[in-house]
């Protein structure tokens, strides 16, 4: 990622782009060229294309549980992809990243090693807003985090650790826990200048701001799993979690609450009777008082009953079941 732009030269290409300096047509037919890549032989990437690929199948499972997540509780549109995997230097991410910006810094593996999770301030700004009743609004000018802002964010990027784990279920348990939130990044030296980090990019739009997320794993903090990391590994344990997620999933199920009514009969009366109904009239049900009751689950016919007392409280006792095939569906 030594391609990788400063935040002040972002700002300086758009401004071009905006202005007619650089011709976009000049810009796309650059793309087509053939592109060449430095490497570097006194550095050598230490994450192989395998494991680089292996990362990005992970963050994209990521990505789509922090979308369901964020706009459930937004209560907005909200669209988070993998824009980029790659690996470079731990001081060209920390260049790359703005100032300030919202950083929350997560131990993994119990404690063993420290990876960075970093939110650009357009969309931390936009989620404060929106979590606080807001439009969704962001804010021009960068500032550092109130207390109260500090505190909010810390509950976000607590539940995004906690996808962040999920994510990762099929490597390995991370046990990613967020260690502190920081607004400089220059105060965050979690390793060596030199050490290759991954960087995972993803573009997030919400609502009408968008921007970016990025997490920085260094090499050193994954080393100890790092043969679980590739495509075998990944796809061998998916197959063998999906009997075991069928199960969570059945549990989840059978904690669920369903509402349960008990139908005493029907009548059909005129309007003229309906406007003429005094406290005391009596209405003659279609329902005989030996014939048994319906039992509906969610409005559905399940069961047939009778009507009884329970400790001074009305209660029905289920006398039959209706057979699936028979069960009313309309």
């Amino acid at each position: 990622m030594s391609e990788v732009l400063s935040q002040s030269e972002i700002d300086a290409l758009l401004s071009a782009l905006s202005s007619g300096e650089i011709d976009v047509e000049e810009v796309k037919k650059e793309e087509t060229k053939t592109k060449i890549r430095v490497y570097d032989f006194r550095r050598p990437n230490k994450f192989s294309k395998d494991q680089t690929r292996t990362l990005q199948m992970i963050h994209e499972n990521f990505a789509r549980l922090i979308t369901s997540y964020l706009s459930a509780n937004l209560r907005s549109v909200v669209q988070v992809s993998v824009a980029s995997v790659d690996q470079t230097t731990y001081e060209e991410f920390i260049r790359s990243v703005p100032n300030p910006t919202i950083i929350n810094l997560f131990s993994i593996n119990s404690g063993e090693g420290q990876a960075l999770l970093e939110i650009n301030p357009s969309i931390a700004y936009t989620i404060i807003d929106r979590l606080l009743g807001g439009p969704g609004k962001t804010i021009k000018d960068s500032r550092p985090l109130s207390e109260i802002e500090q505190r909010i964010i810390k509950l976000v990027t607590d539940r995004i650790l906690t996808n962040l784990n999920e994510a990762w279920l099929n490597v390995t348990n991370l046990k990613a826990k967020t260690t502190k939130i920081e607004t400089n990044p220059q105060f965050l030296q979690i390793v060596s200048p030199n050490e290759t980090v991954a960087v995972i990019v993803f573009k997030v739009v919400l609502g009408e701001s968008e921007g970016f997320m990025n997490i920085c794993i260094p090499y050193i903090s994954i080393e100890s799993m790092i043969d679980k990391l590739n495509a075998h590994f990944w796809f061998s344990q998916s197959i063998k979690k999906i009997p075991e997620n069928q199960a969570n999933v059945e549990a989840g199920l059978k904690k669920s609450y369903l509402p349960i009514a008990v139908e005493l009969g029907k009548a059909t009366i005129t309007i003229k009777d309906m406007l003429e109904l005094q406290v005391g009239d009596v209405i003659t049900l279609d329902q005989l008082t030996t014939e048994p009751l319906f039992v509906k689950v969610q409005d559905k016919v399940k069961f047939l009953g009778t009507v009884g007392l329970l400790k001074n409280k009305l209660a029905v006792q289920i006398t039959e079941t209706i057979a699936e095939e028979e069960w009313d569906y309309e």
